[in-house]
């Protein structure tokens, strides 16, 4: 059997709450909680073109040093929450660099071991930041796999890791194809709750899902199709809905979940950091304003590490 097909063979990927095996949560393998975290210096950071509906009127108007600060203070209260944070080097010429969500997926196979999946970007200007990834997780020790060049894929923007299980939430229908979950889940030997996304202002998973622990997820309705919701609502006990003008304005579900405990988001989002409160865990609120204007918040300025 060719490699392909035993790939296809092993893969779990499921569409709709009806397809889902009973008691699948419980059976998939623990996986760590994430507390490691890579980050790239904003140092090439700009708008320079329009790759998503949020960059329309911001093209040229970055404020470069308000950005290198707003950068530093993210990579503070990441370690103010107990993460530990690598760096990158950015990559001249590389203006998106700094959204390190993007450029892969990694976690661990079924035999514990490091694999780091490289992206297949959508765009040009991004594809070149990919090598320089493949290059860093190679010297961590992570095993590289590639998509096949016809197979879009945008990392972990749009493959989203269930906390502490293996089991990858993954989005498609702007940057990634959906193919690319047949080999992801065969390849980290997990299975794979695959979405549509619904909206080009909500273009990746994580800007419209956020998985903050075991039980608790983040979402704006709106931009998951009725079966995505359904999952959603059938895999998380606390499901807490964000509404059109912090998801949207405040990016609100693009918040990164530390240790399953903390919660670091855009600040401004009264609405979602109360039910965050209320549900008892730390909110750390932070300023991401010129990265918005891309597109991203705090999500995509990290990629967690395993």
């Amino acid at each position: 059997m060719s490699r392909e097909a035993s790939s296809a063979a092993a893969a779990r990927v499921y569409d709709s709450l009806r397809d889902l095996p009973k008691g699948l949560l419980d059976s998939c393998r623990p996986m760590p909680l994430l507390g490691k975290l890579l980050m790239c210096p904003p140092d090439e950071f700009q708008v320079i073109d329009v790759k998503n509906p949020h960059m329309e009127g911001n093209v040229g108007r970055t404020k470069i040093a308000v950005a290198r600060r707003q950068w530093e203070q993210l990579r503070l209260a990441f370690e103010s929450c107990g993460a530990k944070v690598e760096l990158i080097a950015p990559v001249a010429g590389c203006e998106d660099m700094v959204f390190c969500a993007n450029q892969t997926l990694v976690g661990l196979d079924a035999k514990g071991r490091r694999l780091c999946a490289l992206s297949r970007m959508k765009h040009e200007s991004r594809r070149r930041e990919v090598p320089a990834f493949a290059v860093w997780m190679r010297a961590m020790g992570y095993r590289i796999e590639m998509l096949p060049p016809e197979v879009g894929f945008e990392g972990s923007g749009d493959a989203i890791w269930h906390p502490g299980r293996g089991l990858l939430w993954g989005g498609y229908g702007f940057r990634t194809d959906p193919r690319a979950y047949e080999s992801l889940s065969a390849w980290f030997g997990v299975p794979v709750l695959r979405m549509t996304l619904k909206s080009d202002r909500f273009y990746h998973l994580d800007t419209c899902f956020c998985a903050v622990d075991d039980t608790t997820a983040l979402i704006h309705a709106q931009a998951l199709s009725k079966e995505g919701q359904a999952m959603v609502r059938d895999i998380f006990r606390n499901v807490i809905e964000c509404d059109d003008r912090e998801a949207l304005e405040g990016m609100a579900c693009n918040a990164a979940s530390i240790g399953g405990r903390h919660v670091v988001i855009q600040k401004g989002n009264r609405k979602t950091v109360a039910a965050l409160a209320k549900l008892g865990y730390e909110v750390v609120e932070v300023e991401t304003s010129e990265y918005l204007k891309s597109g991203g918040s705090v999500f995509c300025l990290k990629m967690y590490l395993f």
